[in-house]
């Protein structure tokens, strides 16, 4: 009882995050993980650690790595190599699971991360529509957004990158064979579509937030629960690997504000 309430007085919301993103990759096996951001990338090396210790995971640009370093720090057991058209074949193969970001997500779960406004005449320029519809069809897609906000929680995305749930269920079997996006996880909670219609839910809430600010901070009607959970504590180990293995140089609190 004492180390649970020293977990829960003392872990930062940068923290929370963490752990629940690296609940993404809970069971996964031996799969590849992808985290894009700080926090993904410290979960997904906090999985590895603890409860997925089959995780492939990169020094995040072309190696397979066979220990877990921190941050910013080289490997010291490289595994093998992992060029662009190999790590393609994963991709296609499904044998990936990778936490994008977001710069607009909807109800459905369809992801912009290429311009803001019209096609024709956007207002803003983003990083272009990459790999994102492969990734979404064929192997498990989460999001990792770590400022939650109604210009980025919209109605409707500008331009559809990733693909959403109405976009592949309206494609058909093809598309809906491997689609699968687990979670959304934010600065305020984690989310899923574990809906009839298969629209955003809240799952739980991090610690210190309240259901009326994440429905504030969303620009469309979410599910929530009629009791909704706070999303679960790090443990005392989780908290020691964090902070002194993975992520000696805090760094997760410049993506995360306590």
């Amino acid at each position: 009882m004492s180390d649970t309430i020293t977990t829960a007085a003392t872990a930062t919301r940068a923290e929370y995050c963490v752990v629940a993103c690296a609940e993404a990759w809970r069971g996964a096996g031996e799969v590849l993980a992808s985290p894009m951001g700080t926090v993904p990338t410290i979960g997904a090396r906090l999985a590895r650690l603890t409860f997925s210790p089959d995780l492939l995971l990169t020094d995040g640009e072309a190696l397979l790595i066979g220990d877990v370093p921190a941050l910013g720090a080289a490997p010291a057991v490289v595994e093998g190599w992992l060029p662009y058209r190999q790590h393609l074949a994963l991709v296609a193969t499904g044998r990936r699971h990778v936490m994008m970001g977001a710069s607009q997500i909807d109800r459905y779960g369809n992801q912009n991360i290429s311009c803001i406004g019209a096609w024709a005449r956007p207002t803003r320029q983003l990083l272009g529509v990459r790999g994102a519809p492969v990734n979404t069809l064929n192997n498990p897609t989460s999001y990792w957004v770590p400022r939650h906000s109604p210009r980025v929680f919209v109605e409707k995305a500008d331009m559809v990158c990733g693909v959403g749930h109405d976009r592949a269920a309206a494609a058909g079997p093809s598309a809906t064979r491997y689609h699968r996006i687990p979670e959304v996880v934010s600065d305020l909670g984690v989310f899923d579509f574990e809906t009839p219609d298969r629209t955003m839910r809240l799952r739980s809430l991090h610690p210190g937030v309240t259901v009326e600010q994440v429905v504030e901070a969303t620009g469309f009607t979410l599910t929530i629960p009629d009791e909704v959970p706070y999303t679960r504590e790090p443990a005392a180990e989780e908290l020691r690997l964090i902070r002194e293995v993975v992520d000696p140089r805090a760094l997760r609190d410049r993506e995360v504000c306590s």
